[in-house]
């Protein structure tokens, strides 16, 4: 969904949509935000739900003046105002085209809006299980494949490491270069390319290349001018796909940043944090 100033996640868009359901006939305030989030009952926010043990019927919402906001249709306090312009600041921090739960959350805590009901616990646990880079997982062994273009993606070849590392160094990071770099010190490297009309690198995918850890993938990178264009999901299945043929059953997807966009290019799902392993134990002890 775009807005007119960014574009949202499918998800932030159903915490926008829901938090106007809960405001009802009243000013859309951090509160209904918050409410809307602990909704949602997969990914980070089910997590943070688990472990916070929070219950919506303990939130009451206040009056405020209310202003005019491009993500919502109802008026919205100046609270709101101030969150989603934070949040819309941590997207352009990190890089993103998407706004998404993990800047909106961030931007709760850091507005420090929802003080009245978290502890200083729960704002920790909030950063760590939502804002952070997580690892992720895909089950291949029954997976089906889209139809993926060919014409401007490929396997790397040993001459392209020269251009692959300077790609990767001057768009993301010396630590992603170094990652690549030994990549091709195997003999048949995985990492895949993608390349706009003028033949220049503007994506590229690995697995099997971190730390040479087997069934991992990435890192991934897409040029954030082409980041819209499907370059991404492609290169993601064109890696999934080999790691099928060698015979993974499962994908592990290192340090995803972008979660929600991995939960619905391949359904990964979150592995679950030690934190949320503990607070499941102490369910199971009751």
């Amino acid at each position: 969904m775009t807005y007119p100033n960014v574009k949202v996640t499918y998800r932030v868009q159903r915490i926008i949509e829901n938090t106007e359901r809960e405001a009802a006939d009243k000013v859309v305030s951090p509160e209904h935000i918050w409410i809307a989030c602990l909704q949602e009952r997969s990914g980070i926010l089910g997590e943070i739900r688990l472990r916070c043990n929070l219950h919506i019927s303990h939130i009451e919402v206040s009056p405020s003046k209310p202003k005019k906001s491009p993500y919502f249709n109802k008026p919205v306090s100046a609270e709101v105002m101030q969150v989603m312009e934070i949040a819309e600041a941590y997207m352009r921090r990190y890089k993103q085209i998407y706004l998404n739960v993990g800047h909106l959350l961030k931007a709760l805590v850091a507005t420090k809006v929802l003080d009245h009901y978290l502890t200083k616990e729960d704002k920790q646990t909030i950063l760590q299980l939502g804002t952070t880079a997580r690892d992720m997982i895909t089950h291949l062994g029954t997976y089906t494949f889209p139809t993926l273009p060919t014409y401007s993606i490929r396997k790397v070849i040993q001459s392209d490491e020269q251009s692959l590392v300077a790609f990767v160094k001057q768009h993301f990071s010396e630590e992603w270069s170094h990652t690549v770099k030994t990549g091709f010190e195997a003999e048949n490297p995985s990492i895949y390319l993608a390349f706009n009309k003028e033949n220049e690198i503007i994506g590229f995918a690995c697995f099997d290349t971190y730390q040479k850890k087997k069934g991992y993938f990435g890192p991934m990178g897409v040029s954030t001018a082409n980041r819209i264009s499907g370059v991404g999901h492609a290169l993601l299945h064109h890696c999934l796909r080999d790691m099928k043929d060698i015979g993974y059953e499962y994908a592990i997807i290192g340090g995803a940043g972008p979660i929600e966009f991995y939960e619905k290019a391949c359904q990964a799902v979150i592995i679950p944090s030690r934190l949320v392993v503990i607070s499941q134990e102490k369910i199971h002890k009751k």
